[in-house]
């Protein structure tokens, strides 16, 4: 499959675009943070997004989808990174959707599937404990209770947490903490006995909560996978969500990139635009380059998942992606404020928006620094 977008994908790119800019605003989401929203999101416009079809690009057309690939979703992620678009798109299909669709059962998949695609039900990932990214540092406990099991834990930085139908959480079923072996997955309502959701206010205003789990009764069914043996699907699933938030990491930088020369050429000193010195312009081609590159890591991630590559060559990618393109977002988004100046520091101008996204989302599954090291380690060195 070559590594560029195809007739129907750019069309999917430009209508998205079109879309997002007219719809999705930063000033909607600036208007959701002032406002206090209680979901953090516009229903509305997720509605319409619903419409779209977007929340349903990956599946199979047996799941409710339009089986058109994660490319297609890809480049509709994009393009809301460029507004930074508040929405259930990323938490809910990209992650939650994401593990149903890789480790869930026949009937699992039948009925959840459908329902996200039809934007019926909002899911979220329970994983994280601690303040840093350890996807086998599982302490919240699963054990055995009559027909099914109890869980008790808590979990922080839940993405979309606070609005989600069902819960899917990481779980320790044996074994020591660290372990990778002995983690499980479960589907939990948000509204069962026991589960108590408290929301956070992040800096970029992207949703998420801090979920506490006591003695939270769940059912047989409710497991995803194997017993045990969640790290299977847990990883494969996590390689896909962060080559998602790549793409929409990709779309942020670009669009600060392209506000900050766009700035470069309307602000003048002495006469003449900023943009006409010589200092500017080399930061801004090195910019430039580090762009090039992200686009090229992310594609190449993207086409991979559609072409069906083995999972070690698709976690290279994740892990490489991620790498890049957080070291790039974290350059163009201060770079973005360096070269407003003053006024890049004030809440009125819309770029201080790009660097508070930029630093949570290179937290977000792992930083440059996770990254870099767990490509080195799938490498062999």
């Amino acid at each position: 499959m070559p590594m560029i977008l195809n007739e129907e994908q750019t069309m999917l790119k430009d209508s998205a675009k079109d879309f997002c800019t007219t719809n999705t605003p930063i000033t909607q989401l600036r208007a959701l943070r002032d406002g206090a929203n209680s979901d953090g999101f516009d229903r509305g416009t997720w509605n319409s997004m619903v419409e779209l079809g977007w929340a349903a690009i990956p599946w199979g057309e047996e799941h409710g989808g339009l089986a058109f690939g994660y490319k297609g979703l890809g480049v509709v992620t994009e393009e809301s990174g460029r507004t930074l678009t508040a929405s259930p798109l990323y938490a809910s299909v990209w992650v939650g959707g994401t593990v149903i669709n890789v480790g869930g059962s026949a009937e699992q998949k039948n009925e959840l599937l459908p329902k996200v695609a039809a934007g019926e039900l909002l899911l979220a990932l329970a994983l994280e404990e601690s303040h840093r990214h350890n996807p086998y540092n599982i302490a919240t406990t699963a054990t055995a209770s009559g027909a099914g099991y109890s869980l008790s834990g808590s979990k922080t930085f839940v993405l979309d947490g606070n609005v989600a139908d069902h819960l899917i959480v990481v779980a320790r079923s044996s074994g020591d903490t660290h372990l990778r072996d002995g983690i499980s997955l479960f589907l939990v309502d948000a509204k069962a006995d026991g589960v108590t959701v408290t929301r956070t206010i992040m800096a970029d205003s992207r949703n998420a909560a801090n979920i506490t789990l006591s003695n939270v009764t769940v059912g047989a069914d409710a497991l995803i996978g194997t017993l045990g043996q969640g790290a299977d699907t847990l990883d494969v699933a996590l390689d896909i969500a962060r080559i998602g938030l790549c793409a929409e990491m990709l779309g942020g930088l670009q669009e600060c990139f392209e506000r900050t020369v766009a700035y470069l050429k309307e602000r003048k000193q002495f006469g003449v635009a900023i943009g006409s010195f010589q200092a500017l312009k080399h930061r801004a081609a090195d910019m430039f380059c580090e762009i090039e590159l992200s686009k090229s890591c992310v594609l190449e991630a993207l086409t991979a998942l559609d072409e069906g590559r083995d999972g070690d060559e698709i976690a290279k990618l994740a892990s490489l992606a991620k790498t890049k393109v957080g070291e790039t977002y974290n350059l163009v988004s201060r770079e973005g404020i360096q070269m407003h100046g003053g006024i890049g520091m004030t809440d009125e101008f819309e770029i201080g928006f790009f660097i508070k996204r930029a630093a949570v989302s290179e937290q977000t599954f792992g930083d440059v620094n996770f990254h870099r090291n767990r490509y080195g380690v799938l490498e062999g060195y």
